[in-house]
Formats: C-alpha cells, sequence, structure tokens
C-alpha cells in the first residue's frame, strides 16, 4: 500500500481541483477520509480472515463498488441541503468516488502485496497495473518509522507529491488567469 500521507496528498489534490465554493476544510477531510478509510480492512487480520480473503486487506474496501457505496454515503450524510441531482451534488459525489479510488490505484501501482481487488465481490481476483514504482508501505506505525519509511516517502514524494503539487500550482494559476 502507499502511505498514509500519500493516499492523504491524493485525496487533498482531487478536492482542491474540483474548485467547489463550500467549506475547504470540510471538503479536504472528507475526502482525505475518503481514500485513507480503505485500509481500515487490515482490522480484518484481528477477526482470522486472511490477507487473500474478500474482506481481507485490499479486498473490498479497496473495490469500484465500495468507492461508489462510500462516496454516496459521505455525499448524502455531509451534504444533506445540497440537491443529489445538481451540479453540485455530482461533482461532490464525484470528488468522493475519485479520492477513495485514488487509493485503490495507488496502491496498484505499488511494488508489494498481492495486488488489489477492484472488482469484489463480482470477482475475486487482485491486479497490479504494470508499472509499479512506488515503494509498498509497511503495515504499522512502528515499522514506518525506519529505514523502509523513509524510502517509502522518497517514492511517493517522486510519483506522487511531485505531480499532485504540480497540478495544485497549474491549478491556483489557471482558476488566478480566469478571475
Amino acid at each position: 500500500m502507499a502511505s498514509i500521507f500519500g493516499h492523504a496528498l491524493a485525496a487533498y489534490t482531487i478536492g482542491k481541483v474540483a474548485h467547489v465554493k463550500l467549506n475547504p476544510v470540510k471538503l479536504s477531510l472528507l475526502a482525505i477520509f475518503c481514500a485513507v478509510i480503505p485500509d481500515a480492512d487490515v482490522i480484518m487480520f484481528n477477526f482470522g480472515y486472511p490477507y487473500m480473503h474478500p474482506l481481507g486487506h485490499r479486498g473490498f474496501t479497496h473495490s469500484i463498488l465500495f468507492a461508489f457505496i462510500l462516496a454516496f454515503l459521505i455525499r448524502a450524510i455531509f451534504y444533506r441541503k445540497v440537491n443529489y441531482f445538481s451540479k453540485l451534488g455530482i461533482i461532490l459525489f464525484v470528488i468522493f468516488l475519485l479520492s477513495t479510488l485514488s487509493h485503490s490505484i495507488l496502491d496498484a501501482c505499488t511494488n508489494g502485496g498481492r495486488g488489489v481487488g477492484f472488482f469484489i465481490p463480482f470477482e475475486n481476483s487482485r491486479y497490479f497495473f504494470p508499472w509499479r514504482p512506488i515503494m509498498v508501505s509497511p503495515l504499522g506505525a512502528g515499522k514506518f518509522f525506519s529505514e523502509w519509511g523513509l524510502r517509502v516517502l522518497q517514492s511517493e514524494a517522486l510519483y506522487i507529491g511531485i505531480p499532485a503539487v504540480s497540478l495544485l500550482v497549474l491549478n491556483y494559476f489557471f482558476r488566478r488567469k480566469s478571475s
């Protein structure tokens, strides 16, 4: 998996580039929540579910279906007053959908693990993308604060950080120029 920092930066960038004129802190926090919550599936190890089980790590919570369900729920719970099928309602749903999906996409770009269950519960195979430049992050905070964790952050700075910051800078200048 990519680290929580890489997932959070990707979601933050998605929310900012969407340029929604609502409370930016609330929107950013919800987008980041959507991007990091799929890794809550590690709790399933405590209940005896193995890694490759559909409810195991990188299983259902990393699926496209889960992303749709979570985006729908976050949108419905936190933006009740926004008409669901209005332009703003659809944009909010897409922000939360893309933020959640960004987690699985980044994990499928890592060099470790056993793949991502994009199509669970319909199909239980795990997938990686052919290009896997992001170093897989260790599970657990204790292992993260090590040489391995530092190498993960370096990898993410290159493959997540630079593209995200570039998009944010470009977005800033395009928005400023059009104002």
